[in-house]
């Protein structure tokens, strides 16, 4: 059930026409733009596309091979979808936003299964993953075309970043590859990929704590008045934790390949990702 169904008054028409989507979040529809459904939904995507974008500066600057930019590509795609998602209501953005999520998620599991030298993908190793990375993603567009159940995405959504998580702590804990990182080295990877786990999770809490109480929430917000209820738009803070959960992860896991090439640098307490040596191509693997 959409949560907007839940609170009748939320609902609203505007230049895009009639929701199509299978979800309304809980957030008064074309109550500030007559073009834009969801305005807190829609701008706090903003943060995501900067977020990518700033991953993305990190990537090219530290010439990092090209997977890691097309990671950061399908991030801000994401941003982009949802964005058109929030504003228009339309399932064709429903799937704009939701694909994507899966794409990019199972984009990063592969990335963490290919731990040959090189990344390329001409190894037998490379092209297995590369197939099974094309057959699931064929394989759950076209079921999720047939059932459009949301929960039914959000479920396989969230296995794949389970999946993402274990993997990665399996890299760092039992695997080859974790004796060839110092072990210095491997607890601030696992600081950084495990604050920005957490960050997501907590996201993901918050936007449930929306849906569940949206009847209550929506109260407070007129109790309140704008803009000042923008902040209890539960849906919006999922978007910023997420976002930020994402790039943290990323950064984490970005180090972890490249940690013989790269180096963390902070900015008032916050990773990004900088070449250790101006000289020479990177040997990443």
């Amino acid at each position: 059930m959409a949560i907007n169904e839940t609170v009748g008054y939320l609902r609203g028409t505007g230049f895009w026409g009639p929701a199509t989507a299978t979800l309304d979040w809980c957030e008064a529809n074309y109550q500030f733009s007559h073009y834009i459904a969801e305005a807190a939904n829609s701008f706090s995507n903003v943060f995501t596309v900067l977020m990518a974008l700033y991953g993305a500066h990190q990537i090219k600057a530290a010439s990092l091979p090209g997977r890691y930019l097309v990671g950061c590509t399908g991030f801000g795609f994401v941003g982009i979808g949802s964005f058109i998602f929030h504003a228009t209501l339309l399932y064709s953005a429903q799937l704009a936003d939701e694909l994507p999520m899966i794409y990019v998620a199972t984009y990063s599991l592969a990335i963490l299964f290919d731990c040959e030298p090189g990344f390329s993908l001409r190894t037998p190793t490379a092209l297995f993953i590369s197939a099974l990375y094309v057959t699931f993603n064929v394989l759950f567009t076209w079921s999720y075309a047939i059932y459009r159940n949301p929960v039914y995405h959000q479920v396989v959504f969230a296995m794949i970043m389970f999946m993402n998580a274990f993997r990665t702590a399996y890299l760092l804990r039992a695997s080859p590859v974790s004796s060839h990182i110092p072990p210095t080295l491997r607890k601030t990877i696992k600081n950084i990929f495990g604050s920005g786990a957490g960050i997501f999770a907590f996201g993901f809490f918050i936007w449930n704590l929306d849906n569940i109480f949206c009847g209550t929430v929506t109260q407070w917000k007129h109790g309140i008045g704008w803009p000042t209820a923008f902040l209890l738009e539960g849906h919006s803070w999922w978007h910023l934790f997420t976002a930020l959960g994402t790039y943290l992860m990323f950064v984490g896991n970005t180090y972890k390949n490249a940690h013989n090439d790269i180096m963390i640098a902070n900015t008032l307490g916050f990773p990004r990702i900088v070449r250790a040596s101006p000289f020479g191509k990177s040997k990443i693997q």
